[in-house]
């Protein structure tokens, strides 16, 4: 209950009510690099941030553009959102919302970059219209996102992968960059390279960490695979 009680107070943190965002603009859409950020810079999203290591490493490395953090457990957004306030990071905020009310939050053209770090792969036929890279949401996102703007999927989940690149490929999405073994090929990246607690406890175990990096167009709907993917 404390941090709860301390996560109302911290600055780098929004916690809108839902009958704030139910069916409604929050006040901050559109508004978001001046009236939090204080500035123009690139705005970059993470989608179940949890503890919001991902996003604080993110905004640790790159002081020129701005980074949210999103998910719903309070916990979690507190300890993402105390650490950016003891650091003194002004390009870093948290929001804990249902990703399904994400509309509510950002205006078209507003984020230029999307990271999606290790989410439930909702592996069940019944689940699979929840999959933060399937259709669904991707044709949400394209409500805020810049045209072409960027789609980073990281998991140690293979299925949900391979599912993503076939669906990227399927609708015509320029894929940037993939890999079933990232930290096998070579290739370098400081913003892919970050781990978290989570990650390395995975590849202590032995898991591959898969990557994904394509585009997203803005002017047509993404049509969901008509097969599937096992």
């Amino acid at each position: 209950m404390l941090r709860f009680r301390e996560l109302e107070t911290l600055e780098r943190a929004f916690q809108p009510p839902i009958e704030e965002v139910f069916q409604k603009d929050y006040h901050l859409k559109g508004s978001w690099k001046r009236d939090v950020f204080l500035n123009d810079h690139p705005l970059v999203l993470e989608l179940g941030c949890g503890k919001g290591e991902y996003t604080l490493g993110l905004a640790r490395k790159n002081r020129e553009k701005n980074y949210i953090g999103m998910d719903i457990k309070g916990a979690r957004i507190w300890k993402g959102a105390r650490t950016a306030q003891d650091e003194g990071l002004t390009n870093v905020a948290f929001l804990r919302t249902r990703i399904d009310f994400i509309q509510s939050f950002f205006a078209r053209n507003e984020v230029e970059e999307l990271w999606i770090t290790f989410p439930d792969p909702q592996e069940k036929r019944r689940q699979r219209k929840k999959r933060l890279t399937g259709a669904i949401f991707l044709n949400r996102y394209r409500a805020f996102l810049m045209d072409e703007g960027i789609i980073n999927l990281k998991t140690d989940n293979h299925g949900l992968y391979i599912y993503t690149l076939e669906l990227a490929r399927f609708n015509n999405l320029v894929v940037e960059m993939n890999s079933d073994d990232i930290y096998c090929m070579g290739w370098k990246d400081e913003s892919v390279s970050i781990q978290t607690y989570y990650e390395n406890r995975f590849l202590a175990e032995g898991a591959r960490i898969n990557y994904i990096r394509f585009r997203l167009p803005v002017d047509r709907e993404i049509k969901e695979l008509p097969y599937d993917i096992e």
